[in-house]
Order: C-alpha cells, then structure tokens, then sequence
C-alpha cells in the first residue's frame, strides 16, 4: 500500500489514484451536505465543513499578521491542507479551491518576503522567546504544506526549496535538542506544548523523504537531515505515544528511524487503547489528565481515531492488525456528524464550548484526519 505519510503531509490524492469523478460514495460536490440514506459517510459534507472553517480561519482577526498574510496553524490550516486535496479528487472538483489558494498564497508570500516578515508573535506581547518559537514553526509548517503541494504536481519549486532552506538555517545545533526546532509552546497540548516538536520534527522528516525531485538526496541538507534523524531516534523513548504513531507514519518513508521491536511495541499499546466501540481517544495516548474533564472528553474522537486507523492501514500487510483497523474504520464512518459533516474531537487543555470557532480547533484536525483515514482505505 502507498505510503501513508503522503497522506500525512498533504496533497496526497495523485498518490492513491482516486478518480476524477465522482466516487462510489455517490455524493456530487454540490449534493445535501448532510448524510444520505445508503451512504455511510458524505465526503461533500466534509468538504463544506472544512472550506467553511478555512474561510473562517482567513477572515478571523487574531490569524491576520504581516503584510497581509494570515497566521498557519497546526490545528485549522495544516489538516485542510493535507485532507482538502484528497476530497477534491474524490469529489471531481477541478483545481484547488479558492481557499487553498488563499492560503497559499499567503505562505508563498511570507516565504519569499521571508527577511523582512515579522514572526507571527512578539516578545514583547506574548512573553519572552516568542518570536523565536513561532518563526521556527512556521518555518517548519510552511515547508511541510508546500512540499505536499509539490508532490501533487510532480515537480519541487523553487519556492518550496526556499521554504526548506529557511527550516534548516533555524534547526538547533547544539545540545540535547540538537536536530530539532524551538517550537511555539503556550502549555497546548498536541500543537503547541513540550511534546510538539518532536510531533512536527517526525512530519518533517516524512516531508523531506517525500519530496519531490529526490530533495532527501540533495547534499545541502545532509548534515541537518543526519542531525534530524539522531534527535528522533535519541528522544523517543521518552515521547507520549501519540508522538510515536507519528514517528511511525515517517518511518514508512524515512527507514531507519524505528526499529521492527519499536514497531510492535507501539501497535500493541493502541491495539490494547482501542475502546469497546472501536475508536480511540486523545487523552489516552498521551496521558492527558485533567481534574474538570468531562465525560465527552473521555471518549473517542475523529482525531485520535483517524490518525491511529491511518497509520495502521499503512504498515506493511504482515503487520497490520485487520480486526483493529476494521472495527476503527466502522467507527470513523458511523462518527461524522449528519449536521455538519464534521468529526468531533475536544481541548486537551480547558473546556470549550464545542460550537464556538475556537472550541472547534480539535474537530478540524478530526475531520481531515477522519477524512484521511477513510480515504487510505479506498
């Protein structure tokens, strides 16, 4: 089967072939967005949801920085750029969406105008060392979107390799953390708390192997790749394990980084994690507690569902555990919601409302890892 991590990082509808029409689900792109009698899941209607919460994401006050561009985050931006390629090949739609080119745009934009771009927060208003965590993550998160754009098309532009050069140049060289990037860290846990870069190091080393045009072989970023690599080796032990799916999706692409014994210490730990009803929850794989933490929180949710099922379905055949996969995948598909058409998932961190725009961040990154689940299966 096809490398999971191309579905991973974006654009990854050209390397599962799917169809340009539509697909057995029988939903044209302007059908009800609710879900139908006879179809187990609306790819239109996830569509919808994310396109609107990418609107939303471009249009919101807070993401507006420099120059005109909007800020790229890990929860809203990066999952619409990995599922949103993959619904319009399954849903026929020609070209990308204006909303993909919106943010686009805006990251071309900022790369290119890169040394003169204020960071996406300051010093002096977030507190000290903002400014540093935020360029490094977006350094990373541009060059981790652009690159699965590249591949789409077939062909590493030079704005990418620009985009990787500046990931680079900001990756750390010296001490325990040497080969890693200084991650925004406001205490929000997956996206932006201790654990995170060690999350979006493992995706860039998937992005990096996946390149187009063999960019991993490009001796430029030998010694940063070399440097990469040791850090995640060197530092998984001590990952939460959703970290270690993560690593686990990159190993497909980049061997090396997890070992057979690694590999099947981590598919026991979820196989024995996977709840009653087969779905997975995000508190479980990291051991998230909190004291006010409601039952809702407690259960299973598009995002840690969908990232468990996609990294599963993708090992190689004699290491997939069928039963599991099936059982997650009958979740994923009985979990989207007829109204919206979006997978619910909550904050780690504080109770949301899960209706307002920011307490639907975690069901963004459900949806397009929802999406992304489903999808592999086909």
């Amino acid at each position: 089967m096809k490398s999971a991590l191309r579905l991973m990082i974006a654009a990854v509808g050209a390397s599962l072939s799917l169809s340009s029409v539509v697909m057995a689900s029988g939903v044209s792109p302007e059908g009800p967005a609710s879900l139908s009698a006879g179809h187990d899941w609306s790819p239109a209607a996830a569509a919808r949801y994310l396109d609107h919460r990418e609107v939303w994401w471009q249009s919101w006050d807070r993401a507006q920085k420099d120059r005109g561009t909007t800020c790229i985050s890990c929860h809203t931006q990066a999952p619409y750029a990995l599922a949103r390629p993959v619904l319009r090949r399954r849903l026929g739609q020609d070209g990308q969406t204006a909303q993909e080119k919106a943010m686009l745009a805006s990251i071309i934009k900022r790369v290119k105008q890169w040394p003169v771009m204020q960071p996406f927060y300051s010093d002096i208003i977030s507190g000290p060392g903002k400014e540093v965590e935020s360029h490094n993550a977006e350094a990373v998160l541009n060059a981790i979107i652009l690159a699965g754009y590249d591949r789409e098309a077939g062909h590493l532009t030079d704005t990418t390799r620009l985009a990787f050069d500046h990931a680079f140049e900001l990756q750390s060289r010296t001490g325990p953390d040497a080969g890693t990037w200084v991650w925004q860290n406001f205490t929000y846990s997956p996206w932006e708390a201790d654990e995170s870069a060690y999350h979006w190091s493992a995706l860039m080393a998937g992005a990096v192997a996946t390149a187009p045009d063999h960019y991993q072989d490009d001796p430029k970023i030998a010694a940063g790749l070399a440097a990469l690599k040791g850090y995640l080796r060197a530092h998984l032990a001590g990952q939460p394990l959703l970290n270690k799916v993560v690593l686990l999706q990159a190993s497909l692409s980049s061997p090396g980084l997890v070992t057979p014994a690694e590999q099947r210490q981590v598919i026991d730990q979820l196989l024995k994690l996977q709840r009653p009803d087969g779905g997975w929850c995000l508190s479980d794989l990291g051991g998230w507690v909190r004291n006010d933490m409601t039952d809702t929180e407690t259960r299973p949710d598009g995002y840690a569902t969908g990232l468990v099922v996609l990294t599963l379905e993708t090992l190689q055949p004699d290491a997939r555990p069928r039963p599991a996969i099936a059982r997650g995948l009958a979740w994923i598909r009985s979990a989207q919601d007829p109204e919206t058409g979006q997978w619910h998932a909550r904050s780690l961190n504080k109770q949301r409302d899960p209706k307002s725009d920011i307490g639907l961040f975690m069901s963004d990154a459900a949806t397009g890892y929802a999406v992304l689940a489903l999808e592999a299966a086909r």
